[in-house]
């Protein structure tokens, strides 16, 4: 029963979206009326009209020139050209300039890099220094007892000196974070900054 039903139905949609589909009329070409005017009579007319040769002109991605340059505002390019040849040195020095400043950050970068490497070791070494007096001290019970005292002050100055080595580590990776940014600002190649 499903099947007939299903059969039925489909033959039904079929019939029906091709009755609908003869119903359509084809489409029929555009017919011209004697006000509407054609594309040559329009083209015809704007060449002969002199407020269209006063339209400046619009560059696209179509008609962008690529092998010269476009200059929208400033001077005429056979002037422009005139002055590129006085100007060929500038760029250079320019280029030796940028590439100065550049090194000089580097430089700074580097420096400051290992002011920081250095203040992470110095505190690695302390670090393991105090580690290694508290595994001493803790691991003599009669020194432990003895020296009690002193034990506690020397603990006190240790973990000041760690402390004080740790601020200064801190310090240094957010000067070197400060500097970093500051030479992005600069206009600093990033391959340069990272190194």
């Amino acid at each position: 029963m499903k099947r007939i039903t299903f059969a039925t139905l489909s033959v039904f949609c079929t019939l029906l979206l091709a009755s609908l589909a003869g119903a359509q009329a084809p489409p029929t070409p555009v017919q011209s009326t004697s006000d509407q005017s054609s594309l040559g009579d329009y083209a015809r007319k704007v060449r002969k009209d002199p407020a269209a040769k006063a339209k400046p002109k619009v560059f696209d991605n179509d008609n962008l020139p690529t092998d010269d340059k476009l200059s929208v505002v400033g001077q005429k390019p056979d002037t422009v050209a005139a002055n590129d040849k006085k100007d060929d040195a500038k760029p250079q020095d320019e280029q030796t300039k940028k590439q100065a400043q550049w090194n000089e950050w580097k430089g700074k970068l580097t420096k400051q890099k290992d002011q920081m490497d250095l203040a992470g070791r110095e505190l690695d070494v302390l670090q393991r220094e105090y580690q290694l007096r508290a595994a001493a001290m803790y691991g003599d019970a009669g020194n432990r007892l003895r020296n009690e005292g002193q034990w506690d002050k020397e603990d006190a100055d240790y973990k000041q000196k760690i402390a004080d080595k740790q601020k200064a580590v801190d310090d240094a990776k957010q000067k070197l974070t400060d500097m970093q940014e500051d030479a992005r600002k600069a206009g600093v190649p990033a391959s340069m900054i990272e190194q």
